[in-house]
């Protein structure tokens, strides 16, 4: 801790709330880059230009990818975990666009089936948030659930997004099914030197609520549309911040095959001491 944060304790929550702050945004690195890449090339992208847009955040995407591995800022085996959802994110895409979810209306000849293949990296950079800030803040939980249960309700998750097109919707008892696991749950993180922690499900909410924010300005800055922006952009609805839950719930779920869930020693502040209490 810096010496002015040792002043008193307004000094020392101030410091540590900007040191989460920081953790957060380099935590972020991948899908921050991207979000800043797919603005800034619908303000500034040439007209004219023998390179699409599309095709030229592929290239970059990859790019990242490769310099976060380069420069050990990922390990290989978080970058597999990611791999594996930006396929399984592609899939989606492929199918979604098919039935006339949401739509990519510039050209590329970097796509499949009509999906810019830049749109995979945007999953991508979802689990590689996750992975990040798990090492970044050391994540430890009190009461987690046992781990074949969260892998059935992420894979019920996927699932439904294909499934509510040719029978019932199920999101309604996924959520709560969510509830159930992770109602007891707690992350117990370190900012700084003291262990903090926090209802796992309220984390997993406020992932969901920073997707949706990126998704309104990805669709501001034109890299996709949904129907309803047909004729001009509107916000996403808030109703989209359900499907975001249930894909990030995905990526977590999928993030720890690498970042076992470790008990908390301290329970974090007030949390249970054993695992499992």
């Amino acid at each position: 801790m810096r010496p002015w944060a040792q002043r008193g304790r307004l000094n020392g929550w101030a410091y540590e709330f900007l040191l989460f702050g920081l953790k957060q945004a380099w935590a972020c690195l991948f899908g921050g880059l991207m979000l800043a890449l797919i603005v800034g090339t619908d303000l500034w992208w040439p007209t004219g230009s023998p390179l699409a847009r599309y095709d030229f955040l592929v290239l970059a995407s990859v790019a990242i990818q490769v310099s976060l591995l380069a420069l050990k800022l990922e390990r290989w085996d978080e970058a597999v975990v990611i791999l594996v959802f930006h396929v399984v994110g592609t899939v989606m895409e492929v199918f979604k666009t098919a039935h006339g979810s949401w739509i990519y209306p510039e050209p590329g000849l970097l796509k499949i089936a009509g999906v810019p293949l830049f749109s995979g990296f945007m999953y991508a950079c979802i689990g590689s948030y996750i992975a990040r800030i798990w090492r970044l803040m050391d994540f430890r939980f009190v009461r987690y659930p046992p781990i074949w249960t969260t892998w059935i309700l992420a894979v019920l998750a996927y699932l439904n997004f294909f499934t509510h097109h040719y029978g019932p919707d199920i999101r309604m008892g996924l959520f709560i099914a969510s509830a159930v696991l992770f109602g007891r749950t707690w992350v117990v993180f370190t900012v700084d030197r003291t262990p903090r922690r926090m209802p796992l499900l309220v984390g997993f909410v406020l992932v969901a609520l920073f997707i949706w924010f990126a998704e309104n300005l990805g669709t501001l800055a034109g890299a996709w549309a949904y129907p309803s922006q047909r004729h001009g952009w509107s916000m996403v609805p808030v109703t989209k911040l359900g499907a975001w839950y249930l894909l990030m719930l995905l990526s977590y779920v999928l993030v720890t095959a690498v970042h076992v869930p470790e008990p908390s020693p301290c329970g974090g502040g007030g949390a249970k001491r054993r695992w499992g209490a």
